[in-house]
């Protein structure tokens, strides 16, 4: 399970192009919404928000403490101004611990390729990240993936071929490739040298008969 991170948030009252004012205070006016929850207008302190979300991305659980009340969320979307990449807005989307929600989560390969190691070839990276559906408490920080399989050029994992557990459903397209062994340059230069040559040397034709076989005569 990923671990959950908390943040301390006021109500906000103050809406439209006068959430500026929030700024200059070093507050971040943010939102939070779900399927059951009519939208909660917060504001969050500048430096704890940023902070949490460096750390929970949009795969942490994170506790809004408001009012006296708590909301579990998930970061869904960050603006940021295009220049200085300052926080500008925050919309937190809101869970249902009872109900199956679906995120991107990045993918993280674990262990070392036999090829890559022997140097027979080089790591080609697909897909970064998986669209899962699970409950939130079942949700997943980082996808491993291991590679200790790929043992020649040619091998690879598709997304068919991982298997998370009962609790998580992988939604992604099962024939995306997200990791292949491929030659390296040096060598597919060597190998296209080779037929190259190969197809610039004339043929030699050995002709083993011509004409009509005679019969010796005693």
């Amino acid at each position: 399970m990923a671990e959950k991170y908390v943040l301390d948030a006021q109500s906000r009252t103050i809406v439209g192009k006068k959430v500026s004012q929030l700024r200059r205070q070093g507050l971040v006016p943010a939102v939070v919404y779900g399927a059951r929850l009519a939208p909660v207008h917060i504001q969050i302190p500048y430096r704890p928000l940023e902070v949490t979300l460096m750390k929970a991305g949009g795969t942490h659980l994170i506790d809004i403490q408001v009012d006296g009340g708590t909301y579990t969320v998930l970061a869904r979307e960050v603006q940021r101004d295009i220049l200085r990449s300052d926080i500008l807005h925050v919309d937190f989307f809101a869970v249902d611990e009872s109900t199956k929600i679906r995120v991107e989560v990045p993918i993280h390969f674990v262990n070392e390729s036999p090829a890559v190691e022997a140097r027979l070839g080089v790591l080609m990276a697909g897909s970064t990240t998986l669209t899962l559906e699970t409950l939130p408490s079942k949700l997943l920080s980082v996808v491993e993936v291991d590679i200790s399989g790929l043992a020649a050029v040619g091998d690879s994992v598709y997304v068919r071929d991982l298997n998370l557990g009962p609790d998580v459903t992988i939604v992604s397209d099962p024939d995306e490739m997200i990791v292949r062994v491929s030659q390296t340059a040096a060598a597919r230069s060597i190998e296209e040298e080779a037929l190259e040559e190969a197809e610039s040397t004339p043929a030699e034709v050995e002709i083993i008969q011509k004409g009509k076989i005679e019969e010796d005569e005693d």
